[in-house]
């Protein structure tokens, strides 16, 4: 920017520029530069450049305020269940098709880049169980919210190429999820080409699975493999005299009754009067059993109060 014929204030305003270390400081300096350039026809030029570096300069102050509080109103919005699965790629990976494959979420689906502007959520239900399924926009996208992807339980990190897998890490060195990789659009490939990343893969112990949305193809098996990576207890609740509960509660392995019913109400845990017990963790059916009696997947419990 420097140029000939400035004055001290000019030159002063424009080290201070150089030198800045935010664009809130550059938007100081660049306007102070723009009060100080001379007003005369052979500066018009120079003039007009100012003001159109100080226009895209507002509008990316702007835009990363609004990428800022969108991700904090993502993070506040979507309320996080017992199973949070974060669906993570780069642009036009599949994400979206996959998402309305296995969810009741409609996400826009597009050949265009960044198509998915904000997280959309959506609900798996496998064997009566419901997973929160969460697309993410593009890991290049300023609206990417790592927030989730750092929380969520599983990442599912869709890929068109071996290559993308250390590329998408590199976005996401904090999560603390387990990892599935989801090898996408493999109708586009023959079937020594499967043969062979699927062996690289395998090669590498990466936990994968190789999809089609077009066709279809192993959908049902991501579902399955998707519900698998959680190590979960499922407890079916029954009322006296009814049928168990077609939802079950979710439970962390070894919880005991009383951590059932202080997930249920820590009013009701201090008022069981007894609490009886069907299924795998069960001696016989509807056995009486104590609270520090440890559960098992698929036991049906009933608590009877005082």
């Amino acid at each position: 920017m420097a140029s000939t014929n400035q004055s001290p204030f000019y030159k002063k305003a424009e080290e201070k520029f150089l030198n800045a270390q935010t664009d809130a400081e550059r938007l100081i300096w660049l306007e102070e530069m723009i009060r100080e350039c001379p007003k005369h026809k052979s500066s018009e030029k120079m003039l007009a450049n100012l003001k159109t570096r100080r226009i895209k300069l507002i509008e990316k102050i702007d835009r990363i305020k609004k990428s800022k509080k969108s991700s904090k109103t993502n993070q506040e919005s979507i309320r996080k269940y017992d199973m949070q699965v974060a669906l993570v790629g780069e642009t036009n990976s599949g994400k979206s098709s996959i998402m309305s494959l296995i969810t009741n979420a409609n996400s826009k689906i597009s050949d265009s880049l960044f198509t998915t502007q904000s997280p959309i959520q959506g609900i798996m239900d496998y064997d009566g169980v419901q997973i929160q399924i969460i697309d993410l926009p593009s890991v290049k996208n300023e609206n990417f919210d790592v927030g989730i992807a750092n929380t969520a339980d599983l990442i599912l990190m869709v890929i068109t190429g071996l290559s993308q897998i250390e590329a998408l890490n590199k976005f996401i060195p904090k999560a603390n999820g387990k990892k599935l990789i989801i090898f996408n659009k493999t109708d586009l490939l023959n079937e020594a080409e499967k043969r062979k990343i699927s062996e690289t893969l395998k090669s590498k112990k990466y936990n994968f699975i190789m999809l089609s949305c077009k066709d279809k193809q192993n959908i049902e098996e991501l579902k399955e493999k998707i519900f698998q990576s959680f190590n979960i207890t499922r407890v079916y609740l029954k009322e006296p005299g009814k049928n168990p509960s077609n939802k079950p509660l979710i439970m962390q392995p070894n919880s005991t009754i009383l951590d059932v019913a202080k997930k249920i109400s820590k009013q009701m845990a201090s008022n069981i009067k007894e609490v009886h017990i069907w299924g795998p963790s069960s001696k016989f059916p509807n056995q009486r059993i104590g609270l520090s009696h440890v559960v098992k997947d698929k036991d049906i419990v009933e608590f009877k109060t005082k």
